[in-house]
């Protein structure tokens, strides 16, 4: 299990799921949301890498824009290991080993 990530039983996360949306203000529109892998409720941190601040969890089930990649910390997940991390909102990033993108490389512009 990767640093980034915490397993819960689905039964618990599936309200919080149906409930939750992801947005971003500053952030252009993504048409493509991809999903986060099953079984995980994956940390949103202020930056790329695990020294960052956490400022959320996403619940079991969801799926997130990508607006931007960039490099970061290298992290072990579920679909690998890689240093790309995701902005998913202004400021928001998660690890790219927890989101299915069906590549191992960037599927979005660089972030500046």
């Amino acid at each position: 299990m990767g640093v980034d990530e915490q397993t819960i039983d689905p039964a618990e996360g599936a309200a919080e799921a149906a409930e939750s949306t992801t947005t971003a203000a500053a952030a252009p529109a993504s048409s493509h949301r991809y999903p986060i892998a099953p079984g995980y409720r994956v940390n949103v941190r202020t930056g790329p890498g695990t020294s960052y601040r956490i400022v959320r969890t996403l619940p079991l089930g969801m799926r997130v824009p990508i607006y931007c990649q960039k490099p970061g910390e290298r992290v072990t997940g579920p679909y690998g290991t890689s240093n790309l991390w995701c902005n998913i909102a202004n400021g928001e990033f998660i690890s790219d080993t927890y989101v299915y993108t069906g590549s191992d490389g960037y599927v979005a512009p660089r972030c500046d």
